[in-house]
């Protein structure tokens, strides 16, 4: 009797890919390499050194930055309406603003001074009274030696206007003449008559309340600044840094720290500097009058007229010259001597201007004459003869800041 076959260990699969040997299923999971070419230590001999190759380099775009949105654009007529409602703050705010203003500038004219009183080992605090008191003394001295001959010249002014008319007259001769001529003229052609027009003229009233009212308004107003000058002289430099530590990150920390000191400096160098300037013209000034013969008072009242009026180009000038024209027509009798103090005040402004100011200060500080005067209409007709003062210094502020921070030299540029 015969024995049935045993069955088989592994019973032979349908699928003819299984029965593939192990050599050809290591061989199909190898990369195909073309014939006659060797492969290199880059190419991968296996399947997991091809997936270690995958996955050591990463893709091109994982590393790349990806590109940032382009900035808004505020529409013109907004832009339009956020100057103006700009504007009418700063117009509207002037009690407010002004005050600290002028703190800030008297702040800047006293901290080169600081600095120098601190590297003598001057605290702060004792540096800032020193500072403070030593100008207000200044101020004093000079506000009870000119305020006799400014009253005096005020109340001569209208006595001696009658004996200036003649003068006048003979200077504006030939114009009136000729104004005259032409009007007479225009009046003919037109059929008119050359009779003179009736003139209506209009009084107001002064109110004697309204200065009464005033006065301590200014005064609250003057003590306001002279406290704030001290604080920001003492603690400027503290609310400085507290407002600094508000950045989240330490190197946008360092570089406004160095950007604030720097324009600090610098704004600071130039309010000294340009108040010297301005100091050694009313100095030359005065010492030239007291030369022609002007009272020494007098000619201290000029030049620190002269002297104020300079921090306001081309403006401050135009009214130097034309009261300079009024005291020598006042303090002279005769014609061209009269001339003489309005000639020795253009004389020295112009070495002043073109001069002294340029080599003092170099190109740094050059501002543009067109930018120049519209700053002046500008911060004059919105803050009066204080904002003829303030006007260059912010501008030069401006300018400086515009400077320092990157992107936006082209428009620091544009101011020169």
């Amino acid at each position: 009797m015969s024995l049935p076959a045993p069955p088989s260990a592994s019973p032979e699969p349908s699928d003819p890919a299984q029965t593939r040997p192990a050599d050809a299923r290591i061989a199909s999971s190898a990369p195909s390499v073309e014939p006659g070419v060797e492969p290199t230590a880059d190419t991968p001999t296996s399947a997991t050194d091809a997936t270690d190759a995958t996955a050591s380099s990463p893709p091109p775009d994982a590393t790349a930055k990806p590109p940032l949105p382009p900035r808004p654009r505020a529409p013109m007529p907004l832009l339009v309406l956020a100057m103006l409602a700009i504007g009418y703050t700063l117009w509207a705010a002037q009690e407010l603003l002004l005050p600290v203003l002028l703190a800030a500038f008297f702040a800047l004219v006293g901290n080169p001074i600081l600095r120098l009183l601190g590297k003598l080992y001057v605290p702060r605090f004792l540096g800032a009274l020193i500072v403070l008191a030593g100008g207000l003394a200044i101020a004093g001295a000079l506000t009870v030696q000119l305020a006799e001959p400014a009253g005096e010249w005020v109340r001569q002014v209208p006595r001696e206007m009658k004996q200036i008319g003649p003068k006048l007259r003979q200077m504006t001769k030939p114009l009136q003449d000729a104004n005259r001529a032409a009007q007479n003229f225009a009046r003919a052609a037109g059929g008119e008559s050359t009779s003179k027009p009736v003139q209506v003229v209009k009084t107001e009233l002064n109110d004697p309340y309204r200065s009464l009212t005033a006065t301590p308004k200014y005064i609250a107003q003057a003590l306001a600044v002279v406290l704030l000058t001290f604080f920001f002289m003492v603690y400027g430099e503290s609310l400085q840094r507290n407002a600094i530590a508000l950045l989240p990150s330490q190197r946008k920390k360092v570089v406004t720290i160095d950007i604030l000191h720097s324009i600090e400096r610098e704004i600071s160098r130039y309010v000294l500097t340009i108040s010297l300037i301005n100091t050694g013209f009313g100095l030359a000034l005065a010492g030239a009058l007291y030369a022609l013969g002007v009272p020494v008072q007098e000619s201290l009242l000029w030049g620190t007229m002269a002297a104020i009026l300079n921090f306001a180009p081309f403006v401050g000038p135009l009214i130097g010259m034309a009261v300079m024209l009024l005291m020598g027509l006042v303090a002279f009798d005769e014609l061209w001597p009269s001339l003489l103090p309005v000639g020795l005040y253009l004389l020295l402004h112009t070495i002043e201007s073109q001069a002294v100011t340029p080599i003092v200060l170099g190109r740094r500080m050059r501002l543009s004459p067109l930018v120049l005067i519209l700053a002046l209409m500008f911060f004059g007709w919105l803050w009066g003869i204080i904002g003829l003062l303030l006007a260059v210094p912010m501008l030069v502020c401006v300018k400086l800041v515009l400077a320092r921070i990157e992107g936006l030299e082209g428009w620091s540029k544009l101011l020169e």
